[in-house]
């Protein structure tokens, strides 16, 4: 079973964290389903840029990003070439090293995180 390994984040994970992942459910929903309580402000529709994470290591075990995400990667705060949405980057049978970014494009948080 492939781990995710979350560098540290000073508000939603400030020690990292590592966990089994289960292959073939987002890195979002892996990362909600072990208390890394990252934004998802569309609710995971890829519709908004809040849940983007930077994959430091196990990029290319991912599949390719749709149109639609690399379209809304580019309003992303922080963008880099490993960037994905979390909720649209599907966990396949590598390690994965995550990193969420400092910031984001959503200002007010709705509180249903």
């Amino acid at each position: 079973m492939p781990q995710i390994i979350v560098l540290p984040h000073v508000e939603l994970c400030p020690q990292g964290a590592v966990f089994a992942a289960q292959p073939g459910v987002s890195i979002c929903d892996n990362l909600l389903d072990h208390g890394i309580d990252i934004d998802h402000a569309c609710e995971k529709a890829c519709a908004c840029t809040t849940c983007h994470v930077i994959l430091r290591e196990g990029y290319t075990s991912l599949q390719q990003a749709s149109e639609k995400e690399d379209d809304l990667l580019d309003k992303a705060w922080g963008l880099e070439p490993y960037s994905r949405l979390s909720c649209q980057a599907m966990v396949g049978n590598a390690d994965l090293v995550v990193e969420i970014p400092k910031y984001s494009i959503n200002m007010a948080k709705e509180g249903h995180r």
